[in-house]
């Protein structure tokens, strides 16, 4: 399969609210991706298409020389194809490109898939949120990269 990783634009929310659906049980509202494309300047977005279709996407944020993680997702159709790990990637690409040398994210505790795919692209898990996520209460793994280190 050829897939294609692309800054996100406005046109690409339909598709990234549909996998927002099937990945979360609080997903992000159009209104957040807009309020995130529009009028954050640390942020950075990207969607995977294939044959036009947004099957994933990735986002974060460049605060001085780190970058943030806010969100990572695969629509349910697509799993298991490394899209994952292909997102992953083109951060840490796009971050270094932007000056960051480290990087982090916060998962879901119970999030067992994602914490291997992170731990085995060099993530190292530095700590805990507890009750991080609102709508369930759950707690938050805090993960870091160093970037260099690739």
């Amino acid at each position: 399969m050829e897939f294609e990783i692309v800054p996100m634009k406005e046109q690409h929310i339909p598709g990234v609210l549909e996998t927002e659906q099937v990945s979360f049980p609080t997903p992000w509202s159009e209104a957040s991706f807009l309020g995130e494309l529009r009028d954050n300047d640390l942020a950075y977005y990207y969607v995977c298409t294939y044959q036009g279709r947004v099957v994933g996407y990735s986002g974060m944020w460049i605060i001085f020389d780190e970058a943030h993680i806010t969100n990572i997702a695969v629509h349910s159709d697509f799993r298991g194809q490394k899209i994952g790990r292909a997102l992953l990637t083109n951060l840490f690409t796009e971050a270094m490109r932007l000056g960051a040398e480290r990087i982090t994210l916060e998962v879901r505790i119970s999030n067992t898939i994602a914490r291997k795919l992170y731990q085995s692209m060099g993530f190292a898990p530095v700590g805990i949120r507890k009750g991080y996520y609102s709508d369930t209460k759950e707690d938050a793994l805090i993960m870091w990269k160093d970037l260099f280190n690739l």
